[in-house]
């Protein structure tokens, strides 16, 4: 299975620390963020991964290169000056990621979930690992019944950014912008989408105050 990891982003909370940074290169204990994303997936037995790019995208493609010293391949969906958003950035991407479901990855979190278990799960057109509820978005995203995603339900959870897709997914989009959150919602309900419950250690690094907490984290491990 294909992996992609979502980098294009400007990381515009992150204040000053992406003037001149694109985020997925942003420091945590010592090593660019999106590293500790990919020795992930490596160990996991991923070893094509795709990687969208626009904000200072160069600096990305010029740290990672083709992804030879993690033993590996590394690919680029570049998407120029503009980010075509979530959804359109994984629609721009598709020829590189072919016809099979692949899985996506966000580069600004943090966890500790076992990407390995994706390779054995099969999807109708989605497939997302959710998360309890963190304190930045306490009303969630979709409810989970018996590994299946719905709209509405007394308990709702947060879309951890980590999923696997169908191409046909994105059949209904022409190219440009769009997220990934309108389009889940357009087919939620259909019964085609299903999903997990991750409790581990888990982050968004969406700010500078998340970051200190990643980095005291990893400090802590050493």
């Amino acid at each position: 299975m294909k992996v992609m990891i979502l980098a294009a982003g400007r990381g515009e909370r992150m204040g000053s620390l992406t003037d001149h940074t694109p985020k997925p290169l942003l420091a945590v204990a010592g090593r660019p963020l999106i590293e500790y994303t990919i020795e992930n997936l490596v160990d996991a037995g991923f070893d094509e991964i795709i990687i969208n790019l626009s904000y200072r995208g160069d600096q990305i493609k010029k740290r990672l290169g083709d992804g030879q010293r993690f033993d590996i391949s590394i690919r680029y969906s570049d998407e120029g000056d503009s980010a075509l958003e979530t959804a359109g950035g994984i629609q721009h991407a598709l020829p590189l990621l072919g016809d099979q479901a692949f899985a996506v990855v966000n580069a600004d979190i943090a966890c500790e979930f076992d990407y390995a278990s994706l390779h054995n799960i099969n999807v109708d057109l989605a497939h997302l690992v959710l998360i309890p509820n963190p304190p930045h978005h306490p009303q969630g995203d979709f409810g989970l019944d018996q590994g299946i995603l719905h709209q509405h339900g007394n308990q709702r959870y947060t879309f951890s950014g980590i999923g696997i897709y169908h191409p046909e997914l994105f059949d209904p989009y022409p190219p440009g912008k769009l997220k990934l959150v309108h389009v889940l919602k357009a087919v939620v309900d259909s019964n085609q989408i299903t999903g997990e419950l991750f409790n581990g250690f888990w982050l968004d690094i969406g700010t500078q105050e998340r970051l200190q907490t990643l980095e005291k984290h990893y400090q802590q491990k050493i």
